[in-house]
């Protein structure tokens, strides 16, 4: 488990480390989760990567998931929906 404080922190994690799965909040200082994701998928392009977002209108989740996110959660994050993210993923990793 990593955090970091913006989309330029997190391709450099990515390059450094191995991750099952990225939680990616998309509007970030430095570099957007829209342009971290156009490069970690260069890097590993089976990672999964999830949206965050605050927006919760039917169009943003269908943007970011035209973009190349996987999976897509408004906040605040649902537990379940978090959970249920969690197991399908932890199921392709087994």
């Amino acid at each position: 488990f990593e955090v970091t404080k913006n989309g330029q922190e997190a391709v450099n994690k990515v390059r450094e480390q191995d991750f099952d799965l990225v939680f990616m909040d998309v509007q970030m200082p430095v570099m957007n989760g829209i342009e971290a994701l156009g490069i970690i998928k260069k890097i590993k392009p089976n990672i999964p990567i999830v949206a965050l977002s605050a927006f919760a209108m039917e169009s943003d989740k269908v943007s970011a998931l035209k973009n190349g996110f996987d999976e897509y959660l408004s906040k605040p994050i649902d537990r379940k929906k978090l959970f249920a993210l969690l197991s399908k993923y932890a199921s392709k990793v087994s």
